[in-house]
């Protein structure tokens, strides 16, 4: 499914925003851990169930953001691809429970976060948005197969005052941005994000 998004509601979708104000995560360093269940609703691995945990230790400064979104309008997706590389780990996402195969190691043992925006939400809450290169392994990078196109893993995430939350995540995603159209286009490898039931934000010490 291809979403086209107009630049002044790139902030409301998944990607790098300009324009909405940091929370304080990124002038205190707070430290986030967070749990939940990642129901997948895709044509990749329909219904399929599993829990997520999430560790952010630091965070993207503005400046890094504006860098990062300019390197994208400049240099498109490669470009934004190769800088996302560049960055330091902020924090790892995986899934402890998983039990199928896993031969890049990154669902029981994580990928590493290297962008993450703490932004104000509702009525006290807070909406995090992360985005990160999708580690890519050695025979898909031999096969090529349609998903190698797909580099980005995307989460954006929605959390009242408590810390009860719910968001989407997508696993594997194009980022391209069209001139005619002054839009930026996502497009999912699968047909729908998978959907993150079930958050609960803690604050971590």
């Amino acid at each position: 499914m291809r979403r086209l998004i107009t630049l002044s509601a790139l902030a409301a979708a998944v990607v790098l925003s300009s324009t909405m104000p940091a929370l304080h995560g990124q002038d205190t360093g707070d430290k986030l851990r967070i749990t939940g269940w990642a129901l997948s609703m895709g044509t990749v691995g329909t219904g399929r169930n599993e829990t997520i945990e999430i560790t952010i230790n630091r965070w993207s400064s503005a400046p890094q953001r504006e860098r990062l979104i300019q390197t994208f309008l400049d240099k498109k997706q490669e470009g934004l691809l190769r800088a996302l590389e560049d960055e330091p780990e902020l924090g790892r996402f995986k899934f402890p429970g998983y039990m199928g195969p896993d031969p890049n190691s990154t669902m029981r043992l994580g990928t590493s976060i290297r962008y993450a925006m703490n932004h104000p939400g509702e009525d006290g809450g807070r909406r995090l948005v992360i985005i990160t290169p999708r580690i890519i392994g050695f025979a898909e990078t031999r096969n090529r197969p349609r998903s190698y196109d797909y580099p980005f893993t995307l989460f954006e995430m929605r959390f009242d005052k408590s810390g009860k939350g719910e968001g989407r995540m997508a696993y594997a995603t194009q980022i391209t941005f069209n001139k005619k159209k002054n839009a930026i286009e996502l497009e999912y490898y699968s047909s729908e994000p998978v959907r993150l039931n079930n958050l609960k934000l803690e604050v971590v010490k």
